[in-house]
């Protein structure tokens, strides 16, 4: 495995990764991100170039017919996409969320089964923890899977599921044994197909960003799956969604990243053409002020989530702290440069004829799904106080 970083610099490969992607995005998908988010329709010209491009499922390894990229370059990848489209960034993105289980504990024939299809662009994964009363207490999820002779039969509802309606495999966690002595002993992760008998999705959810990439419920009524489909062992569904995290959440903070360095740069080209006082409006100190504050952020979320991408590429141990502290920084920087982007936008910010007000929508749920970031707090706070 090629370490991401020689002396603390990115590798020429990932500079040149960010040029490709950026040249793409530029010309593939930012022309398409306003009508994407107004119309609320998933981004399929960014699906087909990235499909085509190879950048789908960049971290799929080369044994399943994928590109084999480090957690580093997925990150890269994810973070250029972004910076042009939220929506469009959670291609890739839940690839990799949806299938990290598959690679972390699945059975070869699994991977085998499933891994191919999502690096040949045919497939996209998504993820399936959340319901309604267990969104950050996962353990007390209610969905149940019975096995029944050479099947599992599952029954529930599961919520938030990014690009239900859109992907063709879902991994989904659920209950096999109600009376474990723990709950979350109790857990099992299965690998569902759209076409899966029992199987179904929801309306989109109404929301106030990322509009280009559905969010449904997915529902299972007597879903019937072969045993084969099972990640695992019966038992350790949640362990496996766990570590999964430690994986994914620094590409919600490269998301992060991405979507306000695209607030920042639309907002410097706006400061320095926008005239006041006789003057351009980057001329004045408090602006500058502003847009320094903004890019040392930036920089500084950063290279927190290439180390923690880095640190969970090498399968460093106790990775939580740094996983969720990429994750919880940059989303929060996001927020807070995307409502400054608006702010230097003035009037005009506040209007969708600029994509500063669409990136401030976007940024808000970085700092929400793949666990808030209070939930981010606490597994930094256990971090600390167990050393």
């Amino acid at each position: 495995m090629n370490p991401s970083f020689g002396t603390y610099q990115l590798a020429e490969e990932h500079e040149a990764l960010r040029e490709a992607v950026r040249s793409l995005a530029e010309k593939e998908i930012k022309p398409f991100a306003a009508e994407v988010d107004e119309n609320e329709r998933f981004p399929v010209e960014a699906h087909n170039a990235l499909v085509k491009s190879g950048f789908a499922a960049v971290h799929v390894p080369e044994e399943y017919d994928g590109q084999g990229a480090d957690s580093v370059a997925t990150c890269i990848v994810i973070e250029e996409i972004a910076r042009v489209c939220g929506s469009s960034s959670l291609i890739p993105a839940v690839n990799k969320l949806g299938t990290m289980p598959i690679l972390l504990s699945a059975s070869e024939e699994l991977k085998q089964l499933v891994m191919p299809s999502i690096a040949s662009g045919e497939a996209m994964a998504s993820y399936a923890l959340s319901e309604r009363e267990a969104g950050s207490d996962t353990a007390s999820m209610r969905t149940r899977a019975v096995r029944d002779g050479d099947n599992w039969v599952l029954n529930g509802t599961k919520c938030w599921i990014t690009n239900a309606g859109e992907s063709t495999w879902y991994t989904v966690m659920a209950v096999t044994d109600p009376n474990a002595a723990k709950k979350s002993a109790g857990i099992s992760a299965f690998v569902v197909h759209k076409d899966d008998p029992g199987f179904s999705v929801g309306p989109k959810e109404r929301k106030l960003g990322i509009k280009g990439s559905p969010t449904r419920e997915i529902y299972f009524e007597n879903c019937t799956i072969p045993a084969s489909r099972i990640i695992g062992e019966p038992g350790t569904g949640l362990k496996t969604a766990l570590r999964t995290l430690d994986h994914t959440r620094p590409t919600i903070g490269a998301q992060a990243v991405g979507i306000a360095q695209g607030a920042l740069d639309a907002a410097v080209a706006y400061v320095k053409d926008r005239k006041q006082f006789g003057k351009s409006i980057s001329d004045f100190q408090g602006v500058q002020f502003m847009l320094a504050d903004m890019a040392m952020k930036i920089e500084a979320a950063r290279h927190m989530v290439y180390v923690a991408a880095a640190k969970a590429e090498r399968g460093e141990p106790n990775i939580g702290f740094i996983t969720a502290a990429a994750k919880c920084f940059a989303s929060d920087v996001a927020m807070e440069v995307t409502t400054d982007a608006v702010q230097l936008f003035g009037g005009a910010g506040y209007t969708r004829d600029f994509p500063v007000e669409r990136m401030m929508r976007d940024a808000k749920i970085t700092q929400i799904y793949e666990g808030t970031n209070q939930i981010q707090r606490v597994v930094m706070s256990r971090a600390v106080l167990n050393g």
